[in-house]
């Protein structure tokens, strides 16, 4: 079997034919040119040390070639003939069932179905990378099929270290992805050392293996919408006719129009790179395409007064749309922007100025000048938008950095204390209090059987599990509950899955490890039929520090500490989890947040039920913890209340001081 066989070979013995990019994919763009030729020579040292010298004459005029043209060294050669998509658990080389999982979720994350650029082997937001290179690919494939359960592969962004003696009990991978000495985190220490090939931007889920497609951004989103709808309108008011305004349809952000549509309003969701676009067209993700201004704003005056529920593209840019719909009038109840604001200079936000190849060119080639186009732009971009607040929209941050670099381009984005931004992060007014302080965050789970019965009955599962905690629950839960069970019963019908067989919805520690012993249970049973992985979105309660989004409702001043993120993938480590991941700059750029992840591999065995229960506890609760310290009112009702169920559980809790007592001291006068 030509799969099985690569995968076991690893590097080939024999130097594969060359191949060049397939132009039907879409490629990242070139790269800007950062390295001396001194380092030039180094990155190419650091590329040949993957082959046999006996190659190196060949490959170093080619790599050279790859790094003039893109910026970096893909090894585009040695793309595996095979298609790339994950299989049915079984269907892997492996020793162990937990390699063969890993396995199954590398590839899902490589899936062109899946992935933004699946050539450059990033997964979403312009540079979310499982690997630097083809070379690390094959290597990591080969190390897994190779691997005991006594054996732990270790990663070091992109790059297998190698497979070192461990036990049962320990994590099968140990993922790190751009874990910088603080002072070379700037965005061009990014381009330089991945250039070098020594590092590399994993995203939140693309470099832990965790990405599910836009799936799990929808459910997010459809939450976030849902309730800013709520803060705006109020909660019995139906957003149907009502317009939420946004960019961006190339990873994560492809979710927003399937989220409007499952929230119930309209959505305008402008994008600049047609590939992109069209691909959300032909996966149902987004209803209708338009190219045109003019066309556009008649269509939202019908949708507008025929109250539709409807999803809009726009191919174009998304600051001409929040201009042209202040000149007509347009209302915009909602927003935001979702675009690869982390990373503004190399793909991440289009200015309005340039078209999408213009774009693509000048940045590569005139990287200063690109930086002031897009500068610019969000000048003008945050004055639109501004002008739309003034007439009653509700704007947020979506946490990809829009607010903060339109504050380092000079844009009026500031509020009038001169610290704080005039319109809050999603996380502030919305996930942070009504979600993640209570300990609801995205919990998700991949069947590795690949088939579609399987999540059906997991989904059935899943509903039950939330009903029934919803029986006892407290009113302050109530709606998160009601939500997730809404969603989940509706998953199905909204067509929802892009590559593995997957889902997600939001739970608490004690929603997350209900679930996960039924699904066990249900394993051990054969009522489905092979293991299923669990996961999360970094974007959650306890795994991320990021000041500007996940833990932005955090007052105390430890917001911009890292603390959280480091505890939870140690703790998790060593309480059961499959493989753990510790990131530099997921979702709101390098530099800007820490964050980590886990993998769960559900046998239906009486280890698994052991790992998960005291695994999801500590993932969930260590968050709840640090936001109860930092006194935020919600998360101190949620970890009493844990405390009450569980006597081993006991956590530092904050005394509150009263104000005047400070004001007393002068402060203020």
């Amino acid at each position: 079997m030509i799969f099985q066989d690569q995968i076991l070979q690893g590097i080939p013995s024999t130097l594969p034919a060359r191949k060049s990019p397939d132009p039907s994919f879409s490629h990242a763009p070139k790269r800007k040119d950062i390295l001396s030729p001194e380092e030039k020579k180094l990155a190419l040292r650091n590329a040949l040390r993957y082959f046999p010298k006996a190659w190196h004459e060949e490959l170093a005029k080619e790599f050279f070639e790859e790094l003039q043209q893109y910026g970096r060294i893909y090894m585009y050669r040695f793309m595996p003939d095979y298609e790339m998509r994950a299989r049915t658990i079984s269907d892997y080389p492996a020793k162990c069932q937990q390699a063969a999982a890993i396995m199954l979720m590398i590839q899902n994350n490589l899936d062109p179905a899946v992935a933004q650029h699946p050539q450059e082997l990033i997964t979403y937001g312009g540079n979310g990378a499982v690997f630097q290179n083809w070379a690390q690919y094959l290597l990591t494939m080969k190390y897994l099929a190779e691997m005991t359960e006594e054996q732990t592969l270790h990663m070091y962004s992109g790059h297998p270290m190698g497979l070192f003696p461990s036990s049962k009990d320990a994590p099968r991978i140990v993922v790190t992805n751009g874990m910088m000495i603080p002072n070379y985190s700037k965005p061009d220490d990014w381009e330089k050392y991945n250039a070098l090939g020594v590092t590399q931007y994993g995203q939140m889920t693309a470099g832990s293996y965790m990405y599910i497609g836009p799936q799990g951004i929808v459910h997010g989103t459809t939450i976030t919408v849902m309730n800013a709808f709520r803060k705006k309108l109020g909660p019995a008011i139906n957003p149907k006719g009502k317009v939420f305004l946004t960019a961006g349809l190339g990873g994560m952000s492809g979710a927003q129009p399937k989220a409007g549509n499952i929230a119930g309003c309209i959505t305008v969701c402008a994008e600049v790179n047609p590939k992109a676009a069209h691909k959300r067209h032909e996966q149902g993700w987004v209803d209708e395409l338009i190219t045109d201004l003019d066309n556009l704003v008649l269509r939202v005056r019908q949708a507008q007064q025929n109250e539709e529920v409807v999803s809009i593209a726009f191919l174009g840019n998304v600051v001409d749309v929040w201009e042209k719909f202040d000149q007509e009038n347009i209302t915009i109840e909602l927003g935001s922007d979702q675009t690869s604001l982390h990373n503004p200079w190399a793909g991440g936000y289009y200015p309005v100025s340039l078209d999408f190849e213009e774009a693509n060119e000048m940045m590569a080639k005139e990287p200063e000048k690109f930086k002031t186009k897009v500068q610019e732009s969000l000048r003008r971009h945050a004055a639109a938008v501004n002008r739309h607040a003034a007439k009653g929209t509700y704007f947020f941050d979506y946490g990809n950095a829009f607010l903060l670099e339109a504050s380092r381009a000079g844009a009026d984005v500031m509020a009038a204390n001169g610290i704080d931004f005039k319109y809050p992060s999603y996380v502030q007014d919305i996930l942070g209090p009504m979600c993640f302080d209570y300990g609801f965050g995205p919990f998700r789970w991949v069947c590795t059987s690949g088939k579609p019965e399987d999540l059906a009955k997991t989904d059935q599962i899943a509903a039950e599990v939330l009903k029934q905690i919803k029986t006892s629950a407290p009113s302050e839960i109530q709606q998160q509950l009601q939500d997730n069970i809404t969603w989940i019963e509706e998953a199905g019908k909204n067509k929802l899955v892009v590559g593995s067989q997957a889902r997600i919805l939001y739970a608490d520690a004690e929603g997350r490890i209900e679930i996960a012993k039924a699904f066990n249970a249900a394993i051990q049973s054969g009522e489905i039929s092979a293991p299923i992985v669990l996961g999360r979105d970094h974007h959650d309660v306890s795994g991320t520090d990021s000041p500007f989004r996940e833990t932005s409702n955090i007052y105390d001043g430890s917001k911009f500490t890292a603390d959280m993120a480091i505890h939870n993938v140690i703790g998790d480590s060593f309480r059961g989890a499959t493989w753990v991941s510790i990131h530099n700059g997921g979702g709101v750029g390098w530099g800007e947040v820490i964050n980590g992840g886990f993998g769960l591999l559900l046998d239906g065995s009486k280890e698994a039920n052991c790992r998960l229960q005291s695994m999801l506890f500590y993932d969930v609760n260590n968050g709840i913890s640090r936001r109860a310290w930092a006194r935020n009112d919600k998360a101190l009702f949620a970890i009493r209340r844990e405390m009450e169920r569980t006597p081993g559980l006991k956590v530092t809790l904050p005394e509150m001081v009263d104000e005047e007592v400070l004001n007393d001291l002068g402060f203020g006068k």
